[in-house]
């Protein structure tokens, strides 16, 4: 009977101090804070942009004829290689030409022979004249002839200069500095002064030429811009991405805008200029441009990772306030730069944005905050 009333005190006794473990712990165990990781972000001005695609053109471009016809001779140059203005690119058979130029020079001999002649006539005509041997109209008919005879000579002498001018066209010279093509004729071809097919194509790429289009509303951002100062010099340089997703080294600037906005489209035509001293840019390369449109300004770049959607499809971000308590905001995002939001309400400077953790935490709740480093964009 003892054993079993020591039994019952000892269950009791443990049943009490259970209760009392249980209580114990309601009062005092509540889970420590989620440990979060945070960027703090800063307030800045921010030049917005816009993305436009376009097409590389060369800002100079030459196709070589021929102006006289004939058979090609030689061709003088390396395809692929640099040429410059004048430079010698194709020989024609210059034999008839050169037989051309002989028989003008014949032509002009005998013109300014025939010219002193008519002069001298002329001269005792006129003293024929005065001596009352002569009439006058035998006088005006020396004039008339000495007249008639540099006429001639004027004649010879432009036929003499234009068989010149061809004999010089047997030679075909670059029209202007740049990079030429593949020869499109060969040795011992028939050409012809005026043909549609050009001998080879001569295209100027230092520096290129980059159109593109864009809507009316972004250049009258744009323009505005420039008008109110929000645009500076430094600003207004326009930058490339080329065809494999790398930064062009190099910045461009607006060359000329068409005047003119497409009804259907609504956009305009833009000329950017770039310089191109390593030839990576080559006509008709598609280019991704990225053009100032204005400066906002007291704007912070939120990281992408810190912002999600609500259920009504608005942006909204977790940030750290006072006592390390979180906080939900809703954002006025107006674009993007690199992987992070431009955000121009929601968020101010020294706001501290959750961008790891955010799973496993809910408004009001209680983190432990660590700054991440942030690396350059």
């Amino acid at each position: 009977m003892q054993a079993i009333t020591r039994l019952w005190a000892t269950l009791a006794m443990a049943g009490m101090l259970g209760l009392a473990g249980s209580a114990a712990a309601q009062d005092g165990g509540s889970p420590p804070p989620t440990p979060v990781t945070v960027v703090t972000l800063q307030a800045q001005n921010v030049t917005m942009t816009s993305d436009l695609p376009g097409r590389v053109v060369a800002s100079g471009v030459a196709e070589v004829r021929p102006q006289v016809n004939g058979i090609i001779v030689e061709r003088l140059f390396q395809e692929g290689s640099d040429v410059s203005q004048g430079q010698p690119l194709y020989r024609i058979d210059s034999a008839s030409y050169e037989a051309r130029v002989a028989a003008a020079e014949a032509q002009v001999a005998q013109a300014e022979a025939q010219l002193r002649a008519a002069e001298r006539e002329a001269v005792r005509a006129a003293e024929l004249l005065q001596r009352n041997v002569a009439s006058a109209q035998t006088y005006d008919d020396a004039v008339a002839a000495r007249d008639a005879a540099s006429a001639s000579l004027q004649v010879a002498e432009a036929d003499l200069q234009t068989a010149g001018i061809e004999l010089e066209r047997t030679t075909i010279t670059a029209p202007l500095d740049g990079v030429i093509g593949r020869s499109l004729t060969t040795q011992g071809a028939l050409v012809t002064s005026g043909q549609s097919e050009p001998l080879a194509v001569i295209r100027s790429i230092d520096a290129v030429l980059v159109d593109v289009t864009e809507s009316a509303a972004e250049i009258l951002a744009w323009r505005r811009g420039l008008m109110t100062g929000t645009l500076d010099e430094s600003d207004q340089d326009v930058t490339l991405t080329l065809a494999d997703g790398t930064e062009y080294e190099h910045n461009g600037s607006l060359r000329a805008a068409e005047p003119y906005v497409n009804e259907q489209t609504g956009v305009v035509t833009l000329r950017l200029e770039f310089p191109n001293p390593d030839r990576l840019l080559l006509p008709g390369m598609y280019v991704q441009v990225r053009m100032p449109q204005g400066v906002v300004e007291n704007v912070v770049l939120a990281p992408q990772e810190g912002v999600s959607y609500d259920h009504r499809g608005r942006p909204v971000a977790l940030v750290v306030g006072e006592g390390d308590v979180v906080e939900e905001r809703t954002l006025d995002i107006i674009g993007a730069r690199g992987n992070r939001w431009i955000v121009q309400s929601g968020l101010a400077d020294g706001d501290r944005i959750i961008v790891a953790g955010v799973q496993r935490i809910r408004a009001g709740a209680p983190v432990a905050p660590e700054e991440r480093a942030e690396s350059a964009d």
